[in-house]
């Protein structure tokens, strides 16, 4: 994970192919590896391009010779003009979308290179009996209705106000930075933290720093993302907070910490720290300097033997204080429209047959929180039905990556889905989705960054829900230009389009999914949470009947959609809001 200070890169994994060059001629080379920087060389100047595409990296380098080089070549050569670079770079393109244009030609290369590549051959179904039985299924109208009906009121309700009038100290300890790391939802439980240190210290908070994701490279700021006058009005009884620091503190940088030593810094913050950890640490160092600099700072303050005010400030924070910018906002409210609003336009036509049917999901939508990236595949370590050469694939990015320090990668895939720890794939959320009661007809958002393996990986669910839409389907390329390839942003509308809709089920745990959990939980909204150890014992069994299939998927869900859940000892705030920010009655 990053953090204010300078980290160790791991240099990229290549295969090259080269055509011509030698001799003192211009060349061509074909690289195709992982993502990472590159060594200089000082031997040759280069003409360099790359695509990224099917999960690796393409880079053709035109070569030509160094300026020594050249001038002995020059001399004894005619003075015929150099060879045009255009047409080199373009052939190496040509190449590139071969395996597009011909995926037959390239089917051989596949099984000679597997890991190299694996993401060219379309994964094919790993459960085509239930898979056919679900597209028949029909689903009766009892078991819809029950699916779509609001959850009742369950005797909570939320509870924010502090139960003592706390007037903000005359004069502040000092300032407090933090630097935030991670995506969107885990930086958003950093500054819920960050806000109730500040309180537990009596200091003024700086508006939080967003480092870069590692992961997405996105460098979206605080102010990108949220409304900072209303995060700054909505806790001012509550804590000091400020944009920027005074012109005696604008040294305090990311870039100052990140070049040394520095006695403001304080980076030994225990996860999940105590209170008194941060009076006995912290207060010192705002004493002798007016300044503290935390980092990192992910999941560095306690859930449990806090005040019951200050457990109560971190959720204000989260579910009041932390609103998206206007922008977001308003391009969410587009899209749920468009959810909600009738059909028009599609060309299948058991979906205009199932719309002529009235039952009460018209005018409602489910958003499906699809986490189904290459990260989250290799980490798992489970086996996803793309064969020997996705096997291969998938253990060489986790040497690359986690140099093979993966504790799933000691254990089987039967023994990893028996314990609950694969992440389901698009096809079997589909047939979860479809047992539980959703149908063809089902306005279905499709929550996600990027799929590994693309279109061909989600293909049955696609065939499941007709209806399925995204950001990209739902909204023009002129609606989505202030938000394309800022992917907090894009999560951030994410976040707003799941908060209101009427069923929220995510694919696997993760941060998304405790925190849409904990803010569903918060206004009672209804949300399915998949029974993960089940449904891995259940997906393992490939001999399984579909109606059995669904009398144990039905009977293992029971209670699992959206019923209060009291936070136990060490469990998250941010996942389990009550009782700590809710009240009965």
């Amino acid at each position: 994970m990053g953090g204010p200070w300078p980290r160790e890169s791991k240099g990229p994994v290549e295969t090259a192919f080269t055509w011509g060059g030698g001799g003192g001629r211009p060349g061509l080379t074909l690289k195709m590896g992982l993502i990472g920087p590159r060594s200089p060389d000082h031997s040759r100047e280069k003409s360099h391009s790359s695509v990224h595409a099917c999960g690796l990296l393409f880079s053709f380098s035109s070569t030509f010779p160094t300026e020594k080089r050249s001038r002995e070549v020059m001399r004894r050569a005619s003075p015929s003009p150099s060879p045009a670079r255009g047409p080199a770079v373009f052939a190496a393109a040509f190449v590139v979308l071969l395996p597009a244009l011909f995926p037959r030609m390239f089917s051989p290369l596949g099984h000679a290179f597997p890991s190299l590549f694996s993401e060219w051959n379309a994964p094919k179904p790993m459960h085509p009996s239930l898979l056919n039985e679900a597209l028949r299924w029909a689903i009766p109208a009892e078991q819809k209705r029950e699916l779509w009906s609001p959850l009742p009121y369950q005797g909570w309700k939320p509870c924010l106000k502090s139960s003592i009038s706390h007037a903000l100290p005359l004069e502040p300890s000092g300032y407090i930075q933090v630097f935030l790391d991670g995506g969107l939802n885990q930086q958003r439980m950093g500054i819920c933290d960050a806000v109730a240190v500040a309180k537990i210290l009596n200091a003024t908070l700086v508006i939080p720093h967003l480092e870069v994701n590692p992961v997405w490279k996105d460098s979206s700021s605080f102010e990108e993302i949220f409304d900072v006058d209303h995060f700054i009005n909505s806790l001012k009884d509550d804590v000091s907070i400020i944009k920027m620091l005074p012109k005696e503190f604008s040294w305090s940088t990311r870039e100052y910490y990140g070049t040394g030593i520095r006695a403001t810094r304080i980076k030994t913050a225990p996860l999940h720290a105590s209170a008194n950890w941060y009076l006995e640490n912290v207060s010192p160092i705002l004493q002798s300097y007016g300044i503290a600099a935390i980092a990192p700072f992910s999941h560095r303050l306690a859930f449990d033997d806090l005040p019951a005010d200050l457990q109560r400030l971190r959720c204000k924070v989260n579910f009041q204080a932390l609103v998206f910018r206007p922008y977001i906002i308003s391009l969410g409210e587009t899209l749920v429209k468009r959810l909600r609003s009738p059909v028009q336009g599609h060309s299948d036509e058991s979906v205009h047959q199932a719309v002529d049917q009235s039952t009460n999901q018209d005018g409602k939508y489910a958003v499906l929180h699809l986490r189904f990236d290459k990260d989250m595949a290799a980490h798992s370590s489970c086996d996803f039905g793309g064969g020997r050469a996705e096997k291969l694939a998938l253990a060489k990015y986790r040497q690359v990556i986690w140099q093979g320090r993966v504790l799933n990668s000691q254990l089987t895939d039967e023994e990893l889905r028996n314990t609950g720890r694969c992440p389901l794939t698009p096809e079997e959320i589909g047939l979860l989705l479809v047992t539980l009661g959703f149908d063809s007809r089902t306005r279905l958002y499709l929550a996600s960054h990027k799929v590994y393996g693309g279109e061909a990986r989600i293909s049955s669910l696609r065939k499941l829900f007709p209806l399925m839409e995204d950001k990209r389907s739902l909204a023009s390329e002129e609606e989505l230009a202030d938000v394309e390839g800022k992917a907090s942003v894009l999560a951030a509308l994410d976040y707003y389009i799941s908060i209101h809709s009427d069923i929220f089920i995510s694919a696997s745990p993760g941060n998304m999914h405790n925190a849409l959990l904990a803010h569903r939980t918060y206004e009672n909204l209804k949300t399915i949470r998949p029974n993960m150890s089940l449904l891995g014992r259940i997906f393992v069994n490939k001999s399984m009947e579909w109606s059995e299939f669904q009398h144990a998927v039905q009977a293992g869900h029971k209670g699992r959609y959206g019923q209060i859940r009291l936070r136990k000892p060490k469990q998250s705030i941010y996942t389990y809001p009550a009782p700590d920010c809710m009240c009965q009655g």
